[in-house]
């Protein structure tokens, strides 16, 4: 049997959800489908998702773009939004390697090493 493309992120994302997110403070930017960009801080990061800040209320099972400093735009869907905190899950994983890099470039203040 064989498992389609989408069917094998699905697998993925539900696994990578059981491991622990690491916690993190990145300033970026947040465009929802038809709106504007905005200003956020990336909160967690895993391989498959985020959370952010976000003082709009951003409905679930709209899509959304996350702009990490250097890094293209990533596609993600907005799962949960409580109290100013979203939760997305991006449409592709991240590549381990960036993901990574981002970790290693970050303290959980924000700071770039």
């Amino acid at each position: 049997m064989t498992i389609s493309s989408p069917e094998r992120y699905e697998i993925a994302a539900q696994e990578d959800r059981s491991a622990p997110r690491t916690k993190l403070a990145i300033p970026a930017q947040m465009r929802v489908s038809g709106g504007r960009r905005f200003q956020t801080v990336v909160h967690d990061l895993s391989l498959s998702g985020f959370s952010a800040t976000s003082i709009n209320r951003m409905e679930p099972g709209s899509m959304c773009w996350m702009t990490l400093p250097g890094l293209e735009s990533l596609a993600a869907e907005v799962i949960w939004w409580e109290g100013n905190l979203v939760g997305c899950a991006f449409q592709t994983l991240l590549n381990p390697i960036v993901h990574d890099n981002i970790l290693a470039r970050y303290r959980g203040d924000g700071a770039a090493r």
